[in-house]
């Protein structure tokens, strides 16, 4: 087990399943840019679709600060970053691109995977910030309270990050284009779902933080470590 503040090996190829939860963070938030295109209603709730897999970004961060630290996390969430842009930035290239011969698909194409650039942008500025808070708070928290209360770490951290990242979202998302009421509705659905999600897998993120601390043997506090969300 790694002493408080140190990291194994100083890179991840020590580490056994930092890789996977790397590439499932990041196949969560592509995947629920490209949901985020339809607005659903699941039981009291209105949303959009991106919003039923996307909390799932937040649980893999706090149970990435909470093994790795939050300079590994850093890199996990600016790969994450580049990704949505390059995907974003692709699909908005093969847009412009003129169609073939009898594809008449264009307009639909339009209509659909034309929107995602704007829903990737907000999704970008939202997660962003969003999960640098969740980090940023769960980092501090962690070395305030010598490691214990986790449910109490994952629960606020994400309160304080899904609420800042709801709000950009769905602003920069969606304003001017649903109606002032059904945005308000969106808003406060998708905070409410998203924090009840955490809330619901908190057994879970125990149970992951548990094996992983235990396979990795790393249990890291980022004790005097520099929280600039721009350095690596």
């Amino acid at each position: 087990m790694n002493a408080p503040g140190t990291l194994n090996g100083g890179n991840a190829a020590g580490f056994r399943y930092f890789d996977i939860l790397m590439a499932l963070f990041v196949a969560v938030l592509l995947i629920s840019n490209i949901a985020s295109t339809k607005i659903v209603t699941l039981w009291k709730f209105t949303f959009d679709g991106g919003t039923i897999l996307f909390p799932l970004s937040y649980i893999f961060g706090d149970v990435l600060t909470e093994v790795y630290g939050y300079r590994r996390t850093r890199r996990v969430i600016w790969t994450g970053f580049f990704a949505a842009l390059m995907m974003s930035l692709i699909l908005w290239l093969v847009q412009l691109m003129p169609p073939a011969d009898g594809w008449t698909n264009q307009e639909a194409y339009e209509s659909l995977i034309g929107f995602i650039p704007r829903i990737v942008m907000a999704s970008l500025v939202a997660y962003f910030t969003g999960e640098f808070v969740n980090s940023w708070l769960l980092s501090r928290l962690k070395v305030k309270t010598e490691g214990k209360y986790l449910w109490i770490r994952t629960i606020g951290s994400t309160l304080a990050g899904e609420g800042i990242d709801t709000l950009l979202f769905t602003l920069i998302a969606f304003w001017g284009v649903l109606p002032h009421d059904l945005l308000l509705t969106v808003l406060i659905s998708n905070y409410l779902f998203k924090c009840s999600v955490e809330i619901l897998f908190t057994p879970a993120t125990y149970a992951l933080v548990g094996f992983l601390k235990r396979k990795e043997q790393t249990d890291v506090y980022d004790r005097g470590i520099s929280y600039n969300p721009f350095r690596f």
